[in-house]
């Protein structure tokens, strides 16, 4: 029995603590418009706290929760999203990512577009740090089988 299975205290506060982390990420993410914060921090916040959960319930549980194929097309999913929302912009005879042409009101282009982008970067971020994870902790299994 791995150790971290043995440490009832850890995984309950992880189930209990998991969902808000995630929550404030969302927060995070749709508040960066407004206030602190936007798409990497709520990217990084998502990221931990799926990170957390893997390491106290498994790589294998993680992976069945978000497949590292998933997580790959949701990393460039938030990719074309950003440069999608520039390209957009020009194609409406703007620069790129000018928010001002995306909306007839210019201040509702700019919220848009900011909102836009910074869920692209949020989806990235977290999706790139969670495929580094899944890529060291695959490397460790492998190198624990070996050893």
């Amino acid at each position: 029995m791995p150790m971290i299975q043995r440490h009832s205290i850890l995984r309950v506060t992880t189930k209990l603590l998991t969902p808000f982390i995630l929550m404030f990420a969302l927060y995070v993410q749709f508040h960066g418009d407004f206030g602190p914060g936007g798409g990497f921090q709520a990217g990084v916040i998502f990221g931990a706290g799926f990170i957390l959960y893997a390491l106290i319930y498994g790589i294998e549980a993680a992976e069945k929760v978000a497949p590292p194929g998933i997580i790959r097309v949701v990393m460039t999913l938030g990719l074309l999203l950003y440069i999608g929302v520039g390209y957009f912009g020009m194609f409406l005879g703007g620069a790129f990512l000018d928010y001002n042409v995306l909306r007839q009101d210019p201040v509702q282009g700019q919220h848009l577009g900011i909102t836009l982008v910074e869920l692209g970067v949020g989806t990235t971020v977290a999706a790139t740090m969670i495929t580094i994870f899944f890529s060291f902790a695959g490397r460790m299994r492998r190198a624990g089988r070996s050893g």
